[in-house]
């Protein structure tokens, strides 16, 4: 980098506020360029240090996190956040609310530990939000207000020829990850009430997180969505999300396909995973499924994205101009084994029209 990432922490607790700055020293690309106790402080140190990023506390005296990020998106300005969020049913819908204004991501308070432990934990979640945050911001070219040259992503290779109109899926399973909330909240209250695909998704989420993100959306779109529960069957126009913290995939019983919660161990790290998801809905539907993968760090779905195909099925990915991060959609991608690569604003056109008639829209 060219310039380190200026970073500011805002939490009213001083314990956290050494702990992050510790984590953040240990990155030598990044600049711990102040500390504030509350919104209200840190409006006054945004203003005099200009920071490319917040870590955010949500909770804090006068001026909490969520109305901070507020006051910041009326007044245009730049800067980003990644929250600090505790594992509760409040701070997961305030998380929520803070995603949907522009915050990059969220990590989770300790809720317990000695500080050496808690150090350990922020560390291992904190240090890769960081580096993506950077990468996003040499690519778009906000540091500082100086536009940053960044490698463009290597050229996909050609996409595939498109193929006749072929088996009509019956379910839509999406894996994402950072950026999701936002982008789930775009795609899908544009599905229509009478999709005739059931939809299964993989949101990286911790528990309490993926419940609070089902009633949101169900809030917002036409169809019905839950958070998923162990023996709920598989029904067109009805949307099911992972719970945090367990596997999810669909079996065959009799003459329904049902969704099983367990208990697996992770895969890529992740549990939900969307590769564990991806590799039985590949086994269950052969060509009548749909892969959709969207933005997100780091490669969980790739190859789950592999076996869906090499059964016949669908692939979309998102692209890679309107992904917070190009991480899951990429691989994919590279490998030529997608179908069609769409813009966000897009994705759900080609859903409808791959469930409707069997083939993507430019054909």
């Amino acid at each position: 980098m060219d310039q380190k990432l200026r970073v500011l922490v805002v939490d009213d607790t001083i314990t956290y506020r050494k702990i992050v700055g510790s984590v953040l020293a240990e990155m030598p690309d990044v600049e711990v360029v102040g500390t504030a106790a509350n919104g209200k402080i840190a409006l006054d140190k945004i203003a005099q240090t200009r920071p490319d990023l917040l870590l955010l506390d949500l909770e804090m005296p006068e001026m909490g996190g969520l109305e901070l990020l507020r006051r910041l998106k009326a007044a245009g300005s730049p800067v980003g956040a990644i929250v600090l969020s505790a594992l509760t049913s409040h701070d997961s819908r305030s998380t929520l609310d803070c995603l949907a204004l522009g915050a990059f991501d969220f990590i989770l308070k300790p809720a317990s530990g000695t500080f050496e432990e808690n150090l350990r934990r922020i560390r291992e979640e904190l240090a890769p939000r960081v580096a993506a945050f950077a990468r996003r911001c040499e690519v778009r070219g906000l540091l500082a207000g100086v536009r940053r040259v960044a490698a463009a992503p290597p050229s996909p290779p050609p996409m595939p020829p498109p193929r006749p109109t072929a088996a009509r899926p019956e379910v839509v399973a999406i894996g994402i990850s950072t950026g999701g909330p936002a982008a789930l909240g775009e795609m899908l209250p544009r599905l229509p009430a009478g999709l005739r695909a059931a939809v299964l998704i993989v949101q990286h989420m911790p528990p309490v997180f993926t419940r609070s993100l089902a009633e949101d959306l169900d809030r917002k779109c036409r169809l019905r969505v839950f958070e998923a529960r162990d023996g709920d069957a598989v029904e067109k126009g009805r949307v099911l999300i992972a719970p945090g913290g367990r596997q999810m995939k669909v079996c065959r019983e009799g003459d329904r396909v049902l969704v099983r919660l367990t208990d697996d161990p992770p895969e890529n790290s992740c549990r939900p995973s969307a590769d564990y998801l991806f590799r039985s809905v590949a086994s269950v539907y052969g060509p009548r499924a749909l892969g959709v993968i969207m933005t997100g760090m780091g490669n969980d779905g790739a190859a789950g994205c592999r076996e869906i195909k090499a059964q016949g099925g669908w692939l979309l990915a998102q692209d890679a101009a309107s992904c917070v991060v190009f991480g899951m959609p990429r691989q994919p991608i590279q490998e030529g084994i997608v179908d069609m690569v769409a813009p966000l604003d897009r994705l759900d056109q080609e859903v409808v029209r791959i469930v409707e008639k069997g083939r993507p829209a430019c054909t």
